[in-house]
Order: C-alpha cells, then structure tokens, then sequence
C-alpha cells in the first residue's frame, strides 16, 4: 500500500486509501504509515453492504472510522447510511474536526431526478461534501447524475457514473465543479474507470483543488 500510495501522488493530485482492502487488524499500521500523505488522501472504509469489501463488524468499522479521523485525512468518506444511524459517530467526527465526504452509490441503476436530488438534499445536511455515483445504463442516466451539480448549492459535489455509458461523466463531472474524480493506478476497479494515464490526456491541466 504504501508502494502504490508514493506512485500514485507522483502522477495524480490526490489519491484514495481504500482500507476496507485490507485486513481489520492491518488498518492502524496502514494509516500510520501513510500518515505523512494523508491530507492529501480520501480514506474510505466501505463495508459489504455498500459495495465495499470490509469483513469485520460494524462496530469494529465504526472505531476504526474513528480513528482514521485522528489522523485528519483530506476527506473521510462515510456512507450517508452509517452517517444518518450513527449520531454518536457524527459527534464524534465533528469534534475531531474531520472533513467527512458523504457518499451514496447504487450499484444496479440510476434513479430519477428527483430522488438522486432529494438524497443530495439529505446528505448535505451532514456534510459539505458529497460523492453520488450510480450505474448508468445510457446515456440518459448519466445526464441525470451531472444535473445534480445545478443543485448542489455550496455543497462540493462529486457525481458520476459506472459503467460503459457513465465513462464520459468521469470527466464531465470536472467540467460542472467536481473538485475531483477517479482514476485507477493500475487495474480498473470499478466498472467505466479510466487509468489515470487515460485521463489525463483527456484533460487539460488542472491545478489542486482546495478544500476547506
């Protein structure tokens, strides 16, 4: 990991940790090791109920959430179901001064306009960032996703597509405000991803996004 991690910020701006490949016992020493690059980092912990690949308990994913926020990663990305269960972790994020990215994903389809609106509107309450991607089965569903932007208001949103017909929302969504999207170091590992080489020729040069 952190190999990929020194590879991955000599090409690319940011980088995501993603811990829920890992082991449960292995995480601690991932972040402490990557601890030095981590405000440049989004750490995501996804358990398997979201998509993710963690295998402990939730309990267990929730302390380690926790912790990951002691080491003040660039954004913390947290599920907006765990974060609309879990008002003890809110506090507790709140008071670690964590910058939580809120993230939904639906991994089958893409719903209407405004339900994907009304799921923006309820993960905005809990932060002021915000990650929407779903799986795009043409290109309507796609257009669908990049029209939240119109609707994001001052939350900083991220919003795109999986899948074939989502590939194009990958760099879109940069054109609308997204301060940033995702690329894959090596293999994809999501359906539609771009290499981050790929990418790159398809964009012009960007500077560093800010966040606050």
């Amino acid at each position: 990991m952190a190999s990929s991690l020194r590879r991955a910020l000599g090409v690319s701006e940011y980088a995501e940790l993603r811990l829920d490949l890992l082991a449960p016992d292995e995480v601690p020493d991932a972040l402490a090791l990557a601890a030095p690059r981590l405000g440049r980092c989004v750490c995501t912990l996804r358990p398997r109920s979201e998509g993710g690949e963690f295998a402990g308990g939730e309990e267990e994913r929730v302390s380690t959430i926790k912790l990951a926020a002691e080491y003040s990663p660039m954004l913390l990305d947290v599920e907006l179901r765990t974060l609309a269960r879990r008002a003890g972790l809110r506090r507790y994020l709140a008071r670690a001064g964590a910058r939580v990215l809120a993230s939904w994903h639906d991994f089958e389809s893409t719903p209407p306009a405004g339900a994907l609106r009304s799921r923006l509107a309820s993960m905005s309450r809990y932060s002021g960032h915000a990650k929407v991607v779903t799986m795009a089965r043409g290109a309507g569903d796609a257009a669908r996703v990049l029209s939240l932007y119109s609707s994001a208001g001052g939350t900083r949103l991220v919003a795109f597509c999986m899948g074939e017909a989502g590939r194009a929302s990958r760099v879109l969504c940069l054109c609308l405000g997204s301060p940033f999207t995702y690329a894959s170091l090596g293999a994809p590992v999501a359906p539609g991803q771009m290499a981050i080489g790929e990418l790159r020729r398809l964009l012009p040069a960007r500077g560093p996004a800010h966040f606050k």
